[in-house]
């Protein structure tokens, strides 16, 4: 009985210490410091890096037998997940955290899904405590607040993910006109049949609507093409990035093979400068006269005029209330629910970073297609591994007029495409009325060009 007496004591004083332990590495950190050296300490003392970045510090004990696989699985899925080393990187320099880490990080702490519980028991520090979320979460307001904001949500919306598209971006009137122009030519295609306008119909909600684009001589590309619509508030273009700015993916396809096929830009301006009128027009705001650069810069200037503002969910966010049903409300509680107001955020609803297809599960052995070049995605460009299958996220703006769906165009229908979302990227299974109703909130999406309802451009 001592000895049993004994063990218990023992077990106790360890609990105890343990206890005590606990409560000294989760204390939150001081008021008084700022908010992002008040995330700062609270990541630290978690240690995310250790499994969200590319080069973790790991303790000694993971290389031992059994640690050792475990802390691999997690670092590996960590990093799949979020690479954190640019948040660090911000909040030691005083620089802008990026949308889509802002909206990770806030719904971690609003799940309480982070740190694992098996991490936890190692790291007692890594507890994120009621104080430290609220500290968290406060930080996250005031970066979206700070960076973010279009200043245009009511009140009560003006934290969300998401925020109401604004109205128009500052832009030269002449190089507008030019650019509309331009963008409409086929005379930038060696055969004189394609235009900007064939595959990015302003119509047709900036897409041609279908899975892949015809080029020249009715040759297919070998994505789906992404919408110009509200392209100009996406932080990289194409669906690997390869373009860091509209002008530069302006300039790509006239030099593509596949899609219009000329030999250089002195093959396409020869043509325009037949065209006095143009070229009169042309010079009068571009003094030296056409050049690769100028053609992609007028048109760049026209494709920041291609904003979708006034949807039925913008007023919502705006205050009115009656702007959606019950349904789509619903839709939207369950559109971020279901993590997808992480990756697609902002003002136009993703767009702001690359992700992996297939996070929750295996997208391409599923699809039962040969693999292309194409799905390699951000890989293409990078040749990293972990960019493999990575893609721009595609902002939802209009996402009811733009099928089909996906990189691949494999998604004929909303439908098809929110159910794949959530098996390979949330790793749920959709229930058919839930689905419905995030459907109907992605259709109160659809905005207005100039004044007129995107759906109803074409009528």
């Amino acid at each position: 009985m001592k000895k049993v007496y004994k063990v218990l004591i023992g077990v106790g004083a360890v609990v105890v210490v343990a206890g005590a332990a606990y409560h000294l590495s989760n204390t939150a950190p001081s008021a008084d410091l700022s908010r992002d050296q008040q995330v700062l300490a609270i990541l630290e003392d978690g240690q995310c890096l250790m499994c969200h970045s590319e080069n973790p510090d790991l303790p000694f004990y993971a290389s031992l037998p059994i640690a050792k696989g475990m802390i691999a699985e997690d670092i590996a899925l960590g990093y799949k997940h979020a690479d954190l080393s640019g948040v660090y990187e911000a909040l030691r320099n005083g620089g802008k955290v990026d949308e889509v880490n802002l909206a990770k990080i806030e719904r971690v702490v609003e799940k309480k899904s982070m740190p694992l519980a098996r991490f936890s028991l190692m790291h007692w520090g890594s507890a994120i405590t009621a104080k430290k979320a609220d500290m968290v979460k406060a930080w996250v307001q005031e970066h979206r607040d700070a960076n973010y904001s279009t200043r245009l949500a009511h009140a009560a919306f003006a934290f969300e993910p998401v925020q109401p598209i604004m109205d128009s971006l500052p832009v030269n009137p002449a190089k507008v006109e030019l650019g509309r122009k331009l963008f409409h030519d086929t005379r930038f295609s060696a055969d004189n049949t394609i235009s900007c306008a064939s595959c990015h119909s302003l119509a047709t909600g900036g897409v041609d609507n279908k899975q892949y684009s015809e080029g020249v001589g009715g040759q297919l590309g070998g994505v789906n093409a992404p919408t110009v619509y509200n392209a100009a508030l996406n932080f990289v273009q194409f669906w690997d990035g390869r373009a860091g700015t509209l002008a530069d993916q302006a300039g790509g396809p006239p030099m593509n093979p596949v899609e219009m096929a000329c030999k250089s830009w002195d093959e396409i301006i020869a043509k325009l400068a037949q065209d006095k009128e143009l070229t009169a027009e042309f010079t009068a705001v571009y003094p030296d006269g056409y050049s690769g650069e100028n053609l992609t810069d007028a048109i760049a200037e026209f494709e920041k005029t291609l904003l979708t503002p006034n949807s039925r969910f913008d007023r919502y966010l705006k205050g009115d209330s009656t702007a959606l049903t019950a349904q789509e409300i619903k839709g939207y509680e369950l559109f971020k629910a279901n993590d997808c107001a992480t990756c697609h955020v902002g003002a136009n609803l993703g767009g702001q970073s690359y992700e992996l297809m297939g996070l929750k599960a295996d997208y391409f052995g599923d699809r039962g297609l040969e693999l292309t070049v194409e799905d390699n995605g951000r890989y293409k460009e990078t040749k990293q591994e972990r960019d493999r299958h990575r893609f721009k996220t595609p902002g939802l703006r209009n996402v009811a007029l733009t099928a089909p769906y996906l990189h691949d165009g494999t998604a004929k229908t909303l439908d098809e495409a929110v159910d794949a979302m959530a098996k390979y990227e949330v790793g749920t299974t959709l229930s058919p009325a839930d689905r419905d109703d995030i459907v109907a909130f992605l259709k109160t999406l659809t905005g207005e060009y100039q004044g007129k309802p995107l759906d109803a451009q074409n009528s």
